[in-house]
Order: C-alpha cells, then structure tokens, then sequence
C-alpha cells in the first residue's frame, strides 16, 4: 500500500457516500432480500462505483462485496482480496439517522490489513492499516468530509478504560439478549447505541471501551471497522475464545459461509479477564 492508494480508497468511499446521499435526499423505494434484510437503489448504486474503482486501482485484486454475493457472484479469492459493505446500516438509511456507512476493507491472510469507513450523512470518515511497511501501518485516522475532501484529519487511538466503568456500545437496531445479558455482568458507566460499523470506529477513536456482538453479522459489514480499531491500537476477538477475528473464504463458498461467529471489540485485551469471568 502507498499514499496515493491509501488516498484512492479513501476517495472511492466518499464518491460512493456522494451517490448514496443523492438517493437519501429523495423518495426511494425499499426491496426485500432473501434473508428479509432491506435493500435499496442507493446499494447497488454505491457497489457499482466501488467495484469500477477497485478494479481499476487494482487490478487482478479479487472483491468480494455484499450486493454481488447475493446476486450469486462469490468470486474465488486468495490470501488477499477486498471486503465491500457499499452501505452498511440500511435500517439507520431507511430511519433518516444518517448513522449509514461505506465500508471498504483489504485482507490479507486472515487479517484486515487496510479499512476505510465512511459516513456520508454525518460528514465523517475513518481509515487505518497495519500493513509492514505501509505508510499508515499501525496508524489509524478521523476526518471530516467537506465538498469532497477529507478535512480536519487527526490520528486516533483507542483510549485506557475509565476506572469508573466501561463505556459500552450496542447496536440500535439488531440488540441480542445475550449481548444486553453480557452488558449486565460489567461493571458500566453508560451504554451508548449507534447503527452501522461507527461502533467499531466509536472504540478505535476512543468515545467507548467495548462493543460486543452477540448477534449475526457478515464479514463485510466489519472488516473495514475492525482494520481501524486494529491500527488505533484496539482488537476484535471471538466471544468465546477471545482470538483473534479471522477472515476466510473457502473455496466454493456461499453466502451462508462468510457470517461471522459472535465477536467482541475492545480497546484494551485487558478488558478480557474481565469479559471472561462475566461469560
């Protein structure tokens, strides 16, 4: 990865949060798909420009992203290959929160080794990498996104936890029993919601400790986020085990094969005796 890369994908995830933002600012209409998730024009819109883009800045790099896999089209892919969530969070989309985001991730054996997520209705974007070598290896940024730009950029870390309680991050919309019963083993100061993969960015830009998720997700609609929490100096770690998340795709894999087990990201692997002895 160099700086003009780093640059390009940042850039691809604004373009595509640029389209998304003209169909949010409209009626829409609103499609099932087969699981019972809801979909949009504003998703195939927005995956469309990320995999032009992708193809072209790099070529022979296989994707893999969430509209073409339900469409039928899982590529066969290597060690390295991209993540693509075009817009993740599609319940916050059709809520008007703006609490959506763009979600683009490379991985490289296992690892998310690069991510950028952006959101386009609140004007923010977060990247990160931890690539050897890489410019932005072990580093992780906020930005603002003005008129096309990335502005205000600042490194971010994730931060010590408070002695006072834990801040602790739930989904707004998809909150398990296991996960609210998990929260209430801790010792919590506040419990914050967000939708999308902003949790994940929430802990690696230190505005929370913990965001467990003890309920179905897809490998799309985290690894970006995990690759900045990653590079802030956070982990995202099985439930049960607390290893580390690993990413695969097997060969002849389906749709079914890329849903994530149960994970929980914290900023400090301190936090996870604790976790343990709540479990």
């Amino acid at each position: 990865m160099t700086n003009d890369q780093i640059s390009f994908l940042n850039r691809l995830a604004i373009r595509a949060g640029e389209e998304i933002l003209k169909i949010y600012a409209e009626p829409f209409d609103v499609e099932n798909k087969a699981d019972g998730s809801p979909v949009t024009k504003a998703d195939a819109v927005a995956e469309k420009i990320i995999l032009a883009g992708l193809a072209e800045g790099f070529p022979g790099v296989p994707v893999v992203a969430e509209e073409a896999v339900e469409a039928g089209h899982l590529p066969a892919v290597g060690d390295r290959y991209f993540l693509v969530d075009p817009l993740d969070g599609t319940k916050e989309f059709l809520k008007k929160n703006g609490e959506f985001t763009v979600n683009i991730a490379l991985i490289d054996h296992g690892k998310p080794v690069y991510g950028v997520v952006s959101a386009p209705a609140l004007g923010e974007i977060f990247w990160g990498g931890t690539l050897e070598g890489d410019a932005a290896a072990g580093q992780a940024f906020s930005g603002r996104i003005e008129g096309g730009d990335i502005t205000a950029v600042k490194p971010i870390k994730v931060r010590t936890p408070p002695a006072e309680g834990l801040s602790v991050l739930a989904s707004r919309s998809h909150m398990s029993d296991e996960t609210a019963e998990l929260i209430g083993r801790l010792k919590v100061a506040e419990q914050l919601s967000v939708g999308s993969s902003l949790k994940l960015c929430w802990v690696a830009a230190g505005r929370a400790d913990l965001y467990p998720r003890l309920a179905p997700t897809m490998q799309w609609d985290i690894a970006a986020g995990d690759a900045v929490v990653r590079a802030a100096g956070g982990a995202v770690v099985l439930a049960e085990t607390h290893e580390d998340f690993a990413y695969r795709v097997p060969q002849g894999a389906r749709k079914d094969d890329l849903r994530n087990a149960h994970f929980i990201a914290v900023s400090s692997r301190e936090l996870l005796p604790a976790l343990a002895s709540a479990a």
